[in-house]
């Protein structure tokens, strides 16, 4: 059995408003491909929000220190031209996104995205390459709310994808121009605070009520989905794509 970084979320033993009327965090990457170890961003977002509303964001290019395949440049538009001449170099860009992840844990704010396993898992592996020390060690302790592990929990039944622009069509989000990281990091905080108008019950609960049950959700989905793949003759899922919001082989 593959056991990732243990993340539990900072109990600080307060009352606190609704998460939905405090401080949040959109985060996304734009990289290199799919794979979650080997690949790297060659974009990042951070998209501050309170109160409900955003309050500004912006992307940041990343040079990856390698050709940007084909694939992957006509998904988000970023070619090996643009990165190298305003790219971050990679080391940086990373130190960077960890410092930002870890300043929001310590202030026990949200950080929010869309399939944040692979975003985390992404900057998890990179900072360990890059910097010699990876995200927990370097102090990150939650919380996160990932909308595609919320929606599969609170609107399990529903047929279709559950990619960012199906959930944003669901819950009535504008999305102009996706698989861009500000765009995409201000959307998955949108859909899940629509998704909180939707459904009390995930209003109600605190933050680190749900990083923890996300944890949980996500490993139910992805063992009830590894039985209907072997169900169908395929292969199941490998033991760390149980794994959340980290996963490590």
């Amino acid at each position: 059995m593959v056991h990732g970084p243990v993340v539990t979320p900072c109990h600080h033993g307060q009352v606190h408003a609704p998460w939905t009327t405090g401080p949040l965090l959109g985060f996304d990457l734009e990289t290199t491909g799919v794979d979650r170890y080997d690949d790297v961003p060659v974009s990042f977002a951070f998209v501050p929000y309170d109160g409900g509303q955003r309050r500004g964001g912006t992307t940041t290019i990343v040079n990856p220190g390698r050709l940007i395949p084909e694939g992957a440049m006509a998904v988000h538009g970023i070619t090996d031209e643009r990165a190298a001449a305003e790219g971050m170099a990679l080391d940086d860009a990373i130190g960077e996104v960890v410092a930002r992840l870890v300043e929001a844990s310590k202030a026990h704010v949200a950080v929010v995205g869309c399939n944040l396993a692979y975003d985390l898992t992404m900057v998890n592996a990179a900072a360990e390459r890059e910097l010699g020390i990876g995200l927990v060690e370097a102090g990150f302790s939650a919380p996160v709310l990932d909308a595609l592990v919320l929606d599969r929990h609170f609107d399990k039944w529903r047929k279709g994808k559950r990619k960012l622009d199906v959930m944003c069509e669901v819950y009535g989000v504008t999305l102009d121009g996706a698989h861009e990281a500000s765009v995409d990091a201000a959307a998955s905080v949108e859909v899940v605070l629509k998704m909180a108008e939707k459904f009390p019950k995930l209003a109600e609960m605190d933050l680190d009520e749900l990083h923890l049950g996300q944890a949980g959700w996500h490993r139910d989905w992805a063992v009830d989905f590894s039985e209907w793949l072997k169900g169908k003759g395929k292969p199941g899922l490998e033991d760390d794509e149980l794994l959340w919001p980290i996963a490590t082989r």
